[in-house]
């Protein structure tokens, strides 16, 4: 091959990428956290998941991207191991789209597809609008990238040392392997089997080499995933592993009928003379017979993936996964966010609990835990905060940006409570200090506040996606109910203190204790509003 045979070789892989991946971009904005409720009211039933696996992978032709976005969305846990199931399933019949737009010479027109997505971005000020736009380019520039890589190749044809490995790739293991290690090293079947067809096209590879390489990039295709799991959780391993066990069992069936059936010759009766056809109707028959016998064992293929990796100890992962430029990415990313948050309100409740037992109990170890627990409270607070600012660099729906707007005025909130939690605790110092002991009616209305706040911080979920009226007026009335209470405690310690029988140094100190509470109730309200309003 020429050096500029090469160039065009590489120029029409890159713009194949990058059209596939202006394609993502485009759904993932469109869609962004929307995929998660779509999902699950669509995935409950393992046939609708693999429609669902089908739809997505067709749009953005890469069953590579479906997956990664499954073994995220399990992962997080959006989505069970069972429900991943039929989504991947799905992914592999959702990825046979490429092959047979690209058998259909759909290249044709692909600069049309380019060019009027370019317009719609370009001239249209509505999100949804440039999405698709953005959609419809990467679908043209994704073939303009097919038409370079066939025509690069076209001299190949000629070249006696390449015909001559290819001719080895008759051998099933050889065609397998590979299959397997280009689609690996490009991480993208559809790239693979579009390079195939760009072969097949030019007249340099025919059915009976090219389908063992064609049942071992369906193999390769689930590196990506597996490099995807790479410290995820159990489940996500889990869902790569079954993904590798649905194509190497198709391979294994479909291996046999090769060699034991005129499975080939068939084939090429279908769509004689038209290679790349034939090479896209074998890929399409490939994954919907595999699915159609593997669908009832559904169940089997999670519990032997269950068995191969059994439960065990580990920490969790859900901050671990995100892929920032993947479909799906967006309602990953604010899952785990809903996931920090969760474990920073948890600390905050019981940082809460925990000072007001501090001088309750003149108790100094539990100021050292309220210490404790507000260190991890700032940490993960400072830890959303760049994460979410991180975030806002990429393109997302206005609706995905209002979340994260919200999901940092939670953070912010929680954090604020924790602060005034950390000053609760920390007025057992200067109690100590001047030897000031609470009196009774001080320690009964300080239970009675510490009842009122933790019982507002309970009725809130921070994961919660459901609005709920109820709970805000709750909380709204709680939190007048303290206000109230604050200012007869005020009073009431006032006039112990004219009467002698409180210390002038408790008084100051109950003062400001009661301002904490105020303050602690203000910004759970404030929580409640941002998670249900």
């Amino acid at each position: 091959m020429s050096l500029e045979g090469i160039v065009m070789l590489l120029g029409g892989l890159a713009l194949f990428l990058y059209g596939m991946q202006v394609m993502c971009r485009g759904l993932e904005v469109a869609a962004g956290d929307r995929l998660r409720s779509i999902l699950e009211k669509l995935t409950s039933r393992r046939w609708m998941g693999v429609l669902v696996g089908a739809g997505i992978t067709a749009i953005i032709q890469s069953s590579s991207a479906t997956t990664v976005m499954v073994v995220g969305f399990v992962n997080s846990g959006l989505m069970t191991l069972t429900q991943a199931v039929g989504v991947i399933m799905g992914a592999n019949i959702g990825t046979t789209v490429t092959g047979l737009l690209i058998a259909l010479d759909i290249g044709l027109i692909a600069p049309l597809f380019a060019f009027f997505g370019v317009a719609l971005g370009m001239f249209s000020k509505k999100q949804r609008t440039v999405c698709i736009g953005e959609i419809m380019a990467g679908l043209g520039i994704l073939f303009i990238g097919m038409d370079l890589m066939s025509s690069a190749m076209s001299p190949l044809r000629d070249y006696p040392p390449f015909v001559n490995m290819l001719s080895s790739f008759s051998n099933p293991l050889l065609g397998i392997l590979a299959g397997a290690a280009f689609t690996a090293l490009v991480q993208s079947s559809s790239a693979s089997i579009g390079i195939l067809q760009a072969l097949a096209l030019s007249g340099v590879i025919g059915l009976e080499n090219a389908v063992f390489v064609l049942f071992g990039q369906n193999i390769g295709t689930c590196i990506t995933a597996v490099l995807a799991s790479l410290g995820a959780s159990r489940a996500a391993k889990r869902t790569t592993l079954i993904h590798l066990m649905f194509n190497c069992i198709g391979t294994v069936i479909f291996t046999v009928l090769c060699i034991a059936t005129p499975f080939v010759p068939f084939m090429e009766t279908m769509l004689p003379g038209d290679v790349p056809g034939q090479i896209a109707a074998t890929h399409i028959v490939f994954n919907i017979v595999t699915t159609v016998v593997l669908f009832p064992f559904g169940s089997v293929l999670a519990n032997i993936a269950c068995r191969i990796l059994p439960d065990a100890a580990e920490k969790a992962h859900t901050a671990a996964f995100v892929d920032e430029h993947g479909i799906g990415s967006t309602a990953i990313f604010i899952r785990q966010l809903r996931n920090q948050l969760a474990e920073m309100y948890l600390l905050a409740q019981t940082n809460v609990e925990l000072s007001f037992d501090a001088l309750l109990k003149h108790d100094r170890s539990l100021l050292e835990k309220v210490t404790e627990g507000e260190d991890q409270i700032d940490k993960l607070n400072a830890d959303i905060i760049r994460r979410i600012g991180r975030a806002s660099m990429h393109e997302m729906s206005e609706q995905d940006s209002e979340t994260l707007n919200r999901l940092l005025v939670l953070s912010s909130n929680i954090e604020r409570i924790g602060d005034h939690a950390m000053n609760m605790a920390e007025y057992l110092l200067p109690l100590e200090k001047h030897h000031v002991s609470l009196d009774k009616i001080t320690e009964s209305e300080l239970n009675n506040l510490k009842e009122l706040t933790t019982k507002a911080l309970r009725e809130i979920s921070v994961t919660d996606t459901e609005r709920s009226k109820e709970t805000v007026e709750l909380v709204g009335k709680l939190e007048t109910e303290s206000d109230v209470l604050s200012t007869d405690y005020r009073k009431a310690q006032i006039y112990r203190l004219r009467n002698g029988e409180s210390d002038p140094e408790l008084s100051i100190l109950y003062s400001e204790m009661l301002t904490d509470v105020e303050r602690m109730l203000d910004h759970t309200l404030n929580i409640a509003e941002a998670v249900y309003a």
